[in-house]
């Protein structure tokens, strides 16, 4: 069971590769944009070096490999060198398939709003992995333990340099293009992240609570808390049940509580990050 897991793990970072991959190539290329990534870092050094941007890419990200495993260990792991390794081969293997790539959408701005969505895409599905596409990601470390700086703003820092960077060869628009797109690029990104992952904290206070514990146990598998609360305008003591349901559960709990207690009192919470064991679903009781 573990070697299917682990199996299907890594088809999916395969596959969430190549997604950054078309990103880049159908996108970022053509457009001659150079949002904030090493891909774009690697577009304004074609400029100047003659070599393929999928040369480029795995030459700087090879270096950084190095250099992290030198001045930071092992600690980026084996996913982010296959990563690191398998991106330029998949741009590689797009300028092979199509040699005379041109701009899908023929505007500029455009070609920047798809890449920022689709490099979204996959990088979510990398980071929800624990895994990433390489490059920028190690620049980050490395600000962070020489410079002490924050991870976030390292990345986002790195990335604003690579943005910029493209003055040296770009006009104007392209410049300011690229700097805008860094910026949303990183909010699309958060919203990917923390829009797939998030779940709900409900709070309920029911009379019926034996009654939705149940529920949760045995029909959604999922766990709550209880703990006694004390109404100061019925003067009452209550249980309230505290519950975290992803948004599938989240409606089912809603339309059963409703249901089975149109007067209980709920408050619901957004919950973008959670670290537990799971465990499994529970037999009804007799």
């Amino acid at each position: 069971m573990k070697t299917k897991e682990t199996i299907k793990e890594w088809i999916l970072i395969t596959i969430a590769t190549v997604i950054v991959g078309i990103a880049v190539f159908f996108f970022l290329v053509p457009s001659k944009l150079s949002i904030g990534s090493i891909s774009g870092l690697a577009i304004v050094l074609s400029n100047f070096i003659p070599l393929t941007i999928s040369q480029l890419t795995m030459i700087l990200n090879v270096a950084l490999l190095i250099i992290s495993f030198l001045l930071v260990g092992k600690d980026f792991g084996i996913k982010t060198v296959y990563t690191s390794i398998l991106l330029p081969v998949v741009i590689g293997v797009f300028e092979v398939i199509f040699p005379n790539n041109q701009s899908l959408t023929g505007d500029q701005a455009i070609d920047g709003i798809g890449y920022c969505l689709v490099v979204s895409i996959g990088l979510s599905m990398l980071f929800t992995r624990n895994a990433s596409s390489g490059g920028l990601d190690i620049i980050a470390k490395l600000m962070n333990k020489f410079l002490r700086m924050d991870l976030g703003k390292a990345m986002g820092m790195s990335g604003m340099a690579v943005a910029l960077s493209s003055a040296l060869v770009s006009d104007t628009k392209t410049v300011v293009l690229s700097v805008m797109g860094t910026y949303f690029s990183g909010i699309v990104l958060d919203y990917f992240i923390f829009g797939s992952t998030e779940k709900k904290r409900v709070c309920i206070i029911s009379k019926k609570h034996r009654e939705i514990l149940d529920y949760l146990l045995y029909e959604i598998g999922s766990g709550a808390t209880q703990y006694h609360a004390y109404g100061t305008y019925t003067d009452n003591m209550y249980w309230e049940i505290v519950t975290i349901v992803d948004k599938t559960e989240y409606l089912q709990l809603i339309n059963y509580v409703t249901k089975a207690d149109p007067d209980a009192f709920m408050t619901i919470y957004s919950v973008n990050e959670m670290m537990y064991k799971p465990k499994p679903k529970p037999e009804k009781r007799i």
